[in-house]
């Protein structure tokens, strides 16, 4: 049986480096994995959006609308913007970080101010993970998506797979240990 994630967020979040590790992941588990990355303006803060899948025998990484068994969110109107491709019984977790995108900077569109209890309206398995505040007391905010892999993972229940020594492979050696801190937080929320 195929599985498929989703995980979305802006540029510069860390969504491409957790997709990394995360098929690495699945890859030493002994699952086929595709992975698919789709850039929109991301240098300009725009959406970031990687979808994988793994199974038995991925043939393709696209997840179509109403296909992800799950959606991974680094920012929370993201996740909102994701809900068509998650399948019913699907599980969002999201973090409550919010960026604003040009047209709110610009005056020209407001930001919801309820994008979680939208989520949780249409959504019934939505986990809210503050990992940006986590991150940011750890001394590092940009370990917002490992602390969110951290939280993925024990949502996935594949404990068995060398995740801390992933994250170490995967992220600059002088940001080693915070980075394995940030998993640990992430995984025990």
């Amino acid at each position: 049986m195929t599985k498929a994630i989703i995980l979305v967020g802006v540029g510069g979040q860390g969504t491409i480096t957790t997709s990394t590790i995360l098929s690495k992941g699945l890859i030493e588990k002994g699952y086929d994995v595709k992975m698919s990355e789709i850039h929109g303006m991301s240098q300009r803060g725009g959406t970031v959006v990687t979808q994988i899948k793994y199974g038995d025998k991925v043939y393709s990484p696209i997840v179509g609308e109403g296909e992800a068994d799950l959606i991974v969110s680094f920012e929370k109107i993201e996740a909102v913007r994701a809900i068509p491709y998650l399948k019913e019984g699907g599980t969002v977790i999201t973090d409550t970080r919010e960026i604003l995108p040009m047209p709110v900077l610009t005056g020209a569109a407001e930001y919801p101010k309820d994008a979680i209890d939208e989520l949780k309206k249409a959504v019934p398995n939505v986990i809210v993970v503050e990992a940006y505040k986590v991150a940011e007391e750890l001394g590092n905010v940009k370990a917002q998506n490992i602390v969110l892999l951290g939280a993925l993972v024990k949502q996935l229940g594949l404990d068995d797979v060398d995740w801390k020594g992933l994250v170490a492979k995967n992220v600059p050696e002088k940001l080693v240990d915070l980075n394995l801190s940030a998993f640990e937080k992430g995984y025990q929320m």
